[in-house]
């Protein structure tokens, strides 16, 4: 990564990291972070709909082999699990971190020092995993860690359930952006996540992020250095609504963005007791998708796993 320097030292060196931080921290004290705006004083631990307070919880942190290519590279995609979540997803696979709270508290202090331990395991980059609701905590955290030498790309990991207005705080700070684009339907985002307005903050956020981030850019390794991956995990009888929303990001953002298009949906947590999604996607559902994603010119990862 010789040369790259990550879009946040320019903000840290003219001070106005500084102000972002505190900016997204006074929203804690009528929280509006996430679409749900519960307008809890979480400087004073007062919680939301996230259940989270002031204090960042983590639930792990490694080095990940198992995202996208683009983001492994040889040293594997520095992630941080946040704990807790926006979205109440009935198939979650991850229930245990993002609804029943697995994980613990650390100071703002201790994430910064996550982010240097894994830039000295050789991480390409740091992947905060559902960082949404903990956004000025990271901010802080990454001023800290500048000043000891942190200079990794930065990797917004995200269900794609956001407010746009929150996104551009961090304009100029995340390097990447790793959002779902999960339903084409609000009914089924209500069902199945327990959002009634998923579709319309979905997809102002897509739009968001593409402008900031634009199409995704590799070094001469194919490691990600800057851009925009879109995530879609195709669910079982077109509830994710998968033929709108490709054809809406050709449409609406670029045919060139990288997509992957997944196929490993398993019933997890709540699902098996949903009959509609107590299944995996079949061969003969995933196929014609797999084609449309090609058809539309989109780069990335089709992931059947048959």
């Amino acid at each position: 990564m010789q040369g790259f320097e990550p879009a946040y030292m320019r903000l840290y060196r003219s001070g106005e990291l500084d102000s972002r931080a505190s900016l997204a921290l006074s929203l804690q004290e009528q929280c509006c972070l996430c679409p749900h705006s519960c307008g809890v004083n979480r400087l004073e631990g007062e919680k939301g709909l996230c259940r989270s307070g002031v204090e960042p919880w983590v639930s792990s942190f490694s080095a990940h082999f198992g995202e996208e290519s683009a983001l492994v590279g040889d040293g594997g995609s520095g992630t941080i699990f946040f704990t807790h979540c926006t979205l109440r997803c009935v198939y979650c696979q991850n229930h245990p971190i993002s609804q029943q709270g697995d994980g613990n508290p650390c100071s703002v202090n201790q994430l910064a020092d996550m982010f240097l331990m894994l830039e000295k395991r050789g991480c390409e980059n740091i992947n905060f995993v559902t960082p949404t609701h903990f956004v000025p905590q990271i901010l802080k955290a990454l001023e800290m860690a500048i000043p000891r030498g942190f200079h990794l790309p930065l990797v917004y990991n995200t269900s794609g359930y956001e407010r746009a207005e929150i996104l551009k705080i961090l304009d100029g700070i995340m390097d990447i952006y790793l959002p779902d684009i999960k339903y084409a339907d609000d009914g089924y985002a209500l069902k199945y996540s327990g959002v009634k307005d998923y579709v319309s903050h979905n997809r102002l956020a897509l739009k968001e992020m593409f402008r900031q981030a634009g199409i995704l850019q590799c070094d001469e390794r194919g490691v990600a250095q800057r851009g925009l991956i879109v995530r879609h995990l195709v669910l079982p009888g077109g509830i994710s609504g998968t033929e709108d929303c490709l054809e809406w990001m050709a449409r609406e953002l670029s045919p060139h963005i990288h997509v992957a298009l997944m196929s490993q949906y398993h019933p997890s947590f709540k699902a098996p007791d949903m009959p509609e999604i107590a299944r995996r996607v079949t061969v003969a559902e995933f196929l014609p998708l797999a084609r449309l994603h090609e058809k539309l010119g989109f780069q990335g990862w089709i992931q059947p796993l048959w």
